[in-house]
């Protein structure tokens, strides 16, 4: 008994220690997993963060707190993830993709696994969301806003609760067609998110009608795009760089003067609000400078701090998370910590997180599956963290949180103006409801908005009215004194000094005067007096009022001309045979041409009409200091093959005018009583050829100056009217007036035979005179006679003294002596032939009553040519 009492005690102290030591150990477990985990039977979840301490952006200075922040609201919340604590593994990527690839290698395989990875600015995201698929692990970045990350193909399990860049786009279009703009210009910084960033904008003011007219890069001097930008007359210009290279773009901006009332910017609302009064050594503009080149450039900004008052999924304002924010950095100034507006960002990113996480449980739970079983090849837990995080919807600090199908954040943008040297809010912008609301403002350097480009105003330019109105009243007392030839010409058509000069061409010629003055009125008719769809019709009436006005007036006046050449200037034999002027023939001639000019006109209008065209001319500045142009129009009558038909018609009506003009000259001398104005005919031709080979071509030259143009060829109209119809109706009624030779057929039959009466006593005068110097000459030949009779008296008294022998018988009786006679006394008168070689003697008697000369001798009265003596013994 002893000793089994003995070994019964001895077991029982055994087991005493045994439960001591049991109970040892137990408590030091406990104390250890109660240091570990402060809330027991949680099980810890890792989360693999990259913030950005220092580098290019070194927003990890106010997202990491924030984070922080936001992990101690959720680990502590017993409705969020009551079994699990979220735990921050973080490193500092600097935000360079080098160092990025070195600290997700440690991530990726240093204990404990990670179930998510956060990452920071677009280039480490980049890096870190193309390998996380390999690991099947979910990335949701705070601080990433490169276009790129938007491609799922390329980066599958990609979110970020900071909007994409392009996020601006849409933004930027409103306030584009908000302003009428329709032409902008680009700059950018040759990085990746820039780059796409401009793409998609592109993209975007195409689909609205917009055109980006100029687009300028660099990478790090701006100097040279920003000249370019200047010497291409760009006015509304986006800018994409960072806040350093912006200080460098408005410091060449202040000295290319591309700022003012004449030009807006557009710029990233991410930078410091006092970016350009930041002291750098890479420029050298003041900050008075910069401060004058920045003036009223407009920025837009995602929304990253709600501007409501409501309490989200944190039970937290936007304002209470700010003043917690504040007291977590230490008092730090917001403007000099980086990250300090992306901050509500890596706040909801947490939340975003911590509530997927809590609703993925439910379903995996239901799979058989938990959180904690997660690892680098499982697919299902990724695809229900996936599932969860695309769904999120709830209200953040930052505002609505909620992702696209891309994985981007969905937000407001927010519109600010920098006004007198700081930042205004100008306007919201929601892309989900596409509401743009602006507060109205906005403040401008000049009246308004200005202008997209230097704005270019069209106009017209029109006919001088007093120049108008002026050669009107030319071209009305035209037609009125054409309208009296033509009255004149037909009350005095019986006449017979009017009917001899062709009474019915003249009136052709008169209608034809008058048609061509009425097209000085469509001439001047422009945009003015009509509108453009009634332009044709003027066009039609100028050309069909001038062509046929020419082809009566001119026709006219050429049938005369080529009728009077034709019949009175051939040679005597054919003379006489066409003599007689048939009146038919002339009004055929006129006929053909004015047929060939119907003709030529329609086929022109059928084949080609006259249409209106606008001519363009070099932009003139106004004298207003105005950011405009004015560019003149003028307006023409054309046609599609206009200067072939001008070439025909003028060719034609040239060879015209040309032989208008050779047979005025050769028909100066021609005097006529079938046509007894021929010589007035051709004066007026040679008038209207030479004015209209003179204006034609002067016209086409002066055709961009309008009152040059009308004026030169308006002015040639009237001229060439005025000398024809004063030349040819003036001196018509001048003769009738002055010698009262009017409508009566008696009065006419005697003034005809006035007229006959003159050209007879101007022959009659010229007879007399003959008469006088043949009776002259008879008077000497008389004497001479009486001389001779004389002498042979005296011969014959002689001879009956004398007896002849019989030796003087045999031979002839002597010839008289032959007086020496005065060679010039001899002679016959003018005109007369002269007479044979007298060999014959004497007879020996005279007759005084009948003759001069024996009846052989070669002078007697018979010898004289009877209309030369008829006034002989008047």
């Amino acid at each position: 008994m002893p000793t089994m009492a003995k070994l019964s005690w001895q077991h029982h102290s055994g087991g005493r220690r045994l439960l001591s030591t049991s109970y040892f150990v137990l408590a030091t477990l406990i104390l250890l997993f109660s240091w570990s985990c402060p809330v027991l039977g949680k099980k810890k979840l890792y989360i693999g963060a990259l913030f950005p301490m220092s580098g290019g952006w070194p927003g990890g200075q106010a997202c990491l707190p924030a984070a922080q922040m936001a992990l101690d609201l959720v680990n502590k919340r017993a409705d969020i993830l009551p079994d699990y604590e979220l735990e921050l593994i973080h490193y500092d990527s600097m935000c360079d993709p080098g160092e990025a690839t070195k600290l997700l290698y440690d991530l990726l395989y240093t204990e404990p696994l990670k179930i998510v990875l956060m990452p920071g600015c677009s280039s480490v995201s980049t890096l870190v969301a193309e390998a996380a698929r390999m690991w099947n692990l979910i990335v949701l970045s705070y601080g990433s806003s490169s276009p790129a990350l938007s491609n799922r193909q390329r980066f599958p399990t990609f979110f970020r609760t900071h909007p994409s860049a392009t996020l601006h786009n849409p933004t930027r279009v409103q306030l584009f067609q908000k302003w009428k703009w329709t032409k902008i210009a680009t700059i950018q910084q040759t990085t990746e998110v820039f780059t796409s960033t401009l793409d998609d904008l592109e993209q975007r003011v195409k689909e609205a009608g917009i055109e980006i007219s100029v687009r300028q890069s660099f990478l790090t001097d701006p100097a040279v795009a920003v000249k370019n930008l200047k010497r291409q007359d760009a006015r509304i210009i986006v800018g994409l760089f960072y806040e350093t290279e912006a200080r460098k773009v408005f410091c060449e901006v202040y000295k290319e003067k591309l700022y003012g009332k004449k030009y807006v910017w557009f710029l990233i609302g991410w930078y410091a609000d006092n970016w350009f009064k930041i002291k750098d050594p890479s420029i050298n503009c003041t900050v008075e400078q910069m401060t004058e080149a920045v003036e009223g450039h407009v920025t837009t900004e995602i929304v990253m701090l709600n501007p409501e008052t409501v309490r989200g999924a944190s039970n937290l304002t936007s304002q209470e998370f700010l003043a917690q924010l504040m007291s977590k950095l230490g008092g730090k100034n917001p403007e000099e910590t980086g990250g300090f507006q992306e901050a509500p960002l890596a706040y909801d990113a947490v939340w975003a997180l911590a509530l997927a996480l809590n609703k993925t449980v439910g379903p995996l739970k239901a799979k058989g599956r938990r959180l904690e079983d997660f690892n680098y090849n499982n697919k299902d837990i990724t695809a229900e963290i996936y599932r969860a995080l695309n769904t999120s919807s709830f209200e953040g600090v930052s505002g609505h949180v909620v992702f696209d199908a891309q994985g981007s954040r969905m937000a407001w943008t927010l519109i600010e103006q920098l006004q007198g040297g700081s930042y205004k809010k100008i306007g919201y912008y929601d892309m989900t409801k596409d509401n743009l609301s602006l507060y109205g403002n906005d403040r401008w350097i000049g009246s308004g908005p200005p202008a997209d480009q230097t704005v270019v105003i069209q106009k017209f330019r029109y006919l001088s009215q007093k120049l108008f109105v002026s050669v009107s009243v030319f071209a009305g007392l035209g037609i009125l004194m054409g309208i009296v030839c033509l009255t004149f010409n037909i009350y005095n058509s019986n006449v017979r000094y009017i009917q001899n000069s062709q009474p019915y061409l003249n009136n052709m010629t008169a209608v034809g005067c008058m048609m061509a003055l009425a097209a000085v009125f469509p001439l001047g008719i422009d945009g003015l007096h009509v509108d453009n769809p009634q332009f044709p019709v003027v066009c039609q009436f100028r050309l069909w009022l001038l062509g046929l006005g020419f082809s009566l007036a001119y026709g006219s006046m050429f049938t005369k001309i080529w009728w009077v050449h034709t019949v009175f200037t051939k040679k005597d034999e054919k003379k006489d045979k066409r003599k007689h002027l048939e009146p038919w023939k002339l009004y055929a001639t006129v006929g053909v041409l004015l047929v060939i000019d119907i003709l030529s006109l329609m086929i022109w209008q059928i084949a080609d009409p006259l249409h209106m065209t606008v001519e363009k001319f070099t932009k003139e500045a106004p004298k207003e200091d105005v950011d405009q142009l004015i560019e003149p129009l003028l307006q023409h009558c054309s046609s599609e093959k206009m200067n072939t038909w001008l070439g025909v018609v003028y060719g034609y009506k040239g060879l015209l005018l040309l032989l208008g003009i050779f047979l005025a000259y050769e028909t100066k001398s021609v005097s006529t009583e079938k046509i007894n104005d021929h010589r007035a005919v051709g004066m007026a031709i040679y008038n209207v050829s030479v004015l209209c080979m003179i204006t034609a071509p002067v016209t086409m030259i002066l055709s961009s100056k309008q009152d040059a143009s009308f004026a030169f060829a308006s002015l040639a109209i009237i001229f060439s009217v005025y000398i024809t119809l004063v030349v040819l109706f003036v001196p018509k009624m001048r003769r009738l007036i002055t010698r009262g030779e009017w409508q009566s057929d008696q009065q006419e039959t005697m003034k005809t035979g006035s007229s006959t009466n003159n050209n007879d006593e101007e022959k009659s005068r010229q007879l007399e005179r003959e008469n006088k110097e043949l009776q002259k000459i008879i008077q000497e030949k008389e004497e001479r006679v009486s001389e001779l009779r004389n002498q042979l008296s005296e011969r014959q008294a002689l001879r009956s003294r004398k007896r002849p022998t019989s030796s003087n018988q045999n031979h002839s009786s002597p010839s008289l002596p032959t007086p020496q006679n005065d060679p010039k006394s001899l002679l016959p008168p003018p005109g007369y032939p002269l007479p044979a070689s007298d060999n014959h003697s004497l007879p020996p008697t005279f007759s005084n009553s009948s003759t001069l000369y024996p009846p052989d001798g070669k002078i007697n009265r018979n010898n004289c040519h009877p209309g030369r003596l008829q006034l002989l013994y008047k």
